[in-house]
């Protein structure tokens, strides 16, 4: 056990300050980001982070609409005096979520940072810009990230090939893609993908980043609403249990191996060969299946697995 004094000493030393163009634009003490999550990204967690200095995301698409984001940006301000952000991923999709009513909650709650992901942010930027918040977007390429550049975003999220969730399609590990973006970008980036401790950092500085974005990582702490068997697993895993999947759709995922992930695996070769008349039901451009879709339905005539019918992408959902 540690004496009183060692405690101290430690303490002081974890106060210090580390100042990177990151930590002056954001108002934060450490260079560190703790991404947005879907259903893991609420007040609590994002409290706890910029409560400890870094910066905290919520994630706005997990609240079921503007006005539950704008409770949870309060819930969060209750928690929290500390800058905290929040995530907006633009998904391609039919029927798009209030992407205007989510931007009004932000701007109403008082919230001074974005995160943005998906899709080019450029539509909703005047508005986030007329209201002074920074804006940071996720990119997997430096080319992807020039663009953020070029359209007034504050900073980057450069996203790695190790990374969790989406590594894009390029397949470029940060050793490359780090020194690669600092040799391009004029505005602050941080290294996101694989990032987990200290040595994390070090070496995301050294290549050029100032700062690092961390998701897996928070997972696996108490303050993470996800069960404890999940966060067991995550700190157990070794680097041989993540797997790709989607890859033949070119919407790759990179998920902690499991029996769930053999199945979508299976379900992606499927869909990468969907019979004639589900080839119609993609041309058709559905992406939320149709209710009774004779497409779907043909496919499960023709033998295909059982798989429920979410997304249609002209065979079966994943």
């Amino acid at each position: 056990m540690q004496s009183s004094t060692e405690t101290n000493q430690y303490k002081a030393k974890g106060s210090a300050k580390m100042k990177t163009r990151i930590t002056e634009l954001f108002g934060i003490k450490h260079p560190i980001i703790q991404g947005g999550m879907h259903y893991v990204g609420f007040a609590p967690l994002a409290a706890a982070v910029s409560h400890a200095g870094g910066l905290g995301i919520i994630t706005g698409l997990t609240q079921k609409s503007a006005a539950d984001l704008a409770s949870e940006i309060a819930r969060c301000r209750d928690m929290t005096d500390k800058p905290f952000g929040v995530n907006l991923t633009f998904l391609p999709t039919v029927s798009a979520p209030d992407y205007p009513g989510y931007i009004k909650a932000i701007i109403k709650g008082g919230v001074k940072i974005v995160e943005t992901a998906g899709r080019n942010p450029q539509p909703y930027l005047p508005y986030l810009k007329e209201a002074g918040i920074k804006i940071i977007h996720k990119c997997t390429s430096v080319r992807h990230s020039l663009k953020a550049e070029s359209i007034g975003c504050d900073a980057v999220s450069v996203d790695g090939f190790e990374c969790g969730g989406h590594p894009g399609e390029d397949d470029i590990p940060n050793m490359i893609l780090l020194p690669r973006a600092a040799d391009e970008l004029k505005i602050p980036f941080v290294a996101s993908g694989g990032m987990a401790d200290e040595r994390s950092l070090v070496a995301a500085l050294a290549m050029g980043a100032e700062g690092m974005n961390m998701g897996t990582r928070f997972m696996a702490t108490k303050e993470a609403p996800i069960h404890d068997n999940v966060k067991r697993a995550l700190v157990a895993a070794s680097e041989l249990d993540t797997r790709l999947v989607m890859r033949t759709l070119r919407n790759t995922e990179r998920v902690l191996n499991n029996a769930a992930t053999e199945r979508t695996t299976t379900a992606s070769s499927i869909l990468a060969t969907p019979s004639p008349k589900a080839r119609r039901c993609n041309t058709r451009g559905y992406l939320i299946s149709p209710p009774n879709c004779s497409a779907a339905r043909a496919c499960s005539d023709a033998g295909y697995p059982e798989l429920p019918l979410d997304v249609c992408t002209g065979v079966h959902a994943l």
